[in-house]
């Protein structure tokens, strides 16, 4: 077996580079595939093993409560043993659970096996962002960054789709078995041409009561939430929202009195890093109520097939594919307030315009003129915000701590999916069996889409309000335009700054 390269030498273009992305996108794909693909195949799920609303609340939630609740033991677990081999170790685990959901007979069987998939996404995800900010050259790893993101975000995105093409095709239990042929081809590629890395100052024991207590507190919220619609304010009700919240006060109280916390409060300190991820839960809560709703309007309302219907959501992978490396560098260059800004306005402009989509919206001039333009904006923010997002949370943090920072950003982002697919239905008024009603789904869908938008844009002024670019930053761009004849005449363009120089560099020009 072929030797990987040295961890933090990698170029993009080199083809150690170009294995090392491929991997992680396929590892992280899968993951982030299985939390949209899903919402596509929820019509067919609900008739075919005859569940109520809050049984495909639970289908999309069950996965998203321990890849959030564990996300963050999965990268701490990549620091100290080696992220490589806790990625391959979820990747591994992830495909076994795509097989008990291929095969699960019932709602209940298939709610435990989306929970057990959770557990995989939650060690395979971190490692693979964290892989890619340790193995690559500092001059690369922005772009190394966009690559991961884009391509990622397209397997986010293409989820509609491919599940659609199954569903209506050989069935939806395939949307579950797809992983199987991914995990077979990412595996031995990891083994054989991805450097090993770890966090030589990682130390001491890992914090499983923090886990437990921040995975049952989002379980308790998440459970009053989606039975609140059928069982009102029943003492069960009322007594898991309590849990929940009780629960989350003691996750904090004990994530700051431990010694090796899994959540360590000193990473918040940095005021950069603590608005992005603000920024991540309010855009990835958006996300995650819009494309759960927006695959049931299609199919009920608008009168889509499922292929249809994933079909309808392409042009946002198409943007995302040809434009998020693109959008990586320029937030490199000009600094990640305006992109962080704009691009939450710009998908929730998207949003809105989906309150156009209804019926006759499955015809060819109700496609163009109704769902494209609506998708096609949403996708504009996209390439405009994810890139970005990414690279600035990992720029906040020193290289030993991207599995800590990637897990942090990926538990804010699958935290907000979470509650966001489990309240919005309440907060909508949607009942047990509105995604069986075309008039009743429709009228919910119009009050939800404004409270997805309503996140984009309190993102958007978090993002103008608090991020700004690092004095070192600004100061090096200023240098390179006051030198523009190694720009003209060498093609050098001065290199981005290592995370440890610009966040030294931000501090003294507090002082």
């Amino acid at each position: 077996m072929a030797a990987a390269s040295a961890p933090g030498e990698i170029r993009v273009a080199s083809p150690a580079g170009r294995w090392v992305v491929l991997t992680t996108v396929l590892g992280s794909g899968m993951a982030m595939l299985d939390s949209t693909v899903i919402n596509v195949a929820l019509p067919r799920i609900g008739a075919d093993l005859d569940t109520d609303l809050a049984a495909l609340q639970w289908t999309v939630n069950a996965y998203m409560l321990t890849l959030a609740g564990l996300i963050l033991l999965g990268g701490a677990l990549g620091d100290r043993y080696g992220r490589r081999r806790v990625f391959v170790v979820g990747i591994v685990w992830f495909a076994l659970a795509s097989l008990l959901c291929g095969i699960a007979p019932n709602a209940s069987v298939l709610i435990a096996a989306r929970a057990l998939q959770g557990v995989g996404g939650a060690l395979l995800t971190p490692g693979s962002l964290a892989l890619i900010q340790a193995s690559f050259h500092p001059d690369d790893r922005a772009r190394a960054v966009g690559l991961w993101s884009g391509f990622g975000g397209v397997g986010a995105a293409v989820g509609p789709f491919v599940g659609g093409w199954l569903v209506d095709g050989p069935g939806w239990r395939w949307v579950f078995l797809l992983n199987l042929p991914l995990a077979a081809i990412c595996v031995p590629v990891a083994l054989r041409h991805v450097p090993e890395s770890r966090d030589p100052a990682a130390h001491g024991r890992f914090d499983v009561l923090g886990a437990a207590l921040g995975a049952l507190a989002l379980a308790g919220v998440t459970y009053a939430l989606i039975e609140a619609p059928e069982h009102g304010a029943s003492p069960l009700v009322i007594g898991a929202a309590l849990g929940g919240v009780l629960l989350g006060v003691a996750f904090v109280l004990v994530e700051q009195r431990r010694a090796d916390p899994m959540l360590p409060p000193s990473i918040f300190r940095s005021r950069l890093f603590t608005s992005v991820n603000l920024v991540t839960f309010c855009v990835y809560a958006a996300l995650g109520g819009f494309f759960f709703l927006s695959a049931i309007q299609l199919q009920v309302v608008a009168g889509y097939s499922a292929l249809g219907a994933g079909t309808a959501l392409l042009p946002t992978t198409v943007l995302m594919l040809l434009f998020s490396a693109w959008s990586g560098e320029l937030g490199r260059r000009i600094g990640p307030r305006i992109p962080l800004t704009v691009g939450p306005l710009l998908a929730a402009a998207g949003m809105l315009l989906m309150l156009r989509v209804g019926p006759g919206s499955a015809s060819f001039g109700g496609y163009v003129g109704e769902v494209l333009p609506a998708v096609t904006v949403l996708g504009a923010g996209l390439v405009v915000v994810v890139a970005p997002l990414t690279a600035t949370v990992l720029a906040a943090v020193d290289t030993g701590r991207a599995g800590l920072a990637s897990g942090i950003n990926n538990a804010a982002a699958r935290a907000a999916g979470l509650i966001a697919v489990a309240a919005l239905p309440l907060l909508a008024g949607m009942g047990p069996d509105a995604y069986r009603d075309a008039g009743e789904f429709a009228a919910t869908f119009r009050r939800a889409m404004p409270m997805c938008a309503g996140l984009l844009v309190l993102g958007a002024v978090i993002a103008c309000w608090t991020v700004r670019t690092p004095p070192v930053a600004a100061a090096e761009r200023k240098r390179a335009e006051e030198r523009p004849e190694c720009t003209v005449h060498c093609g050098i363009v001065a290199p981005p700054l290592e995370p440890e120089r610009a966040r030294e560099a931000g501090q003294r020009g507090g002082r």
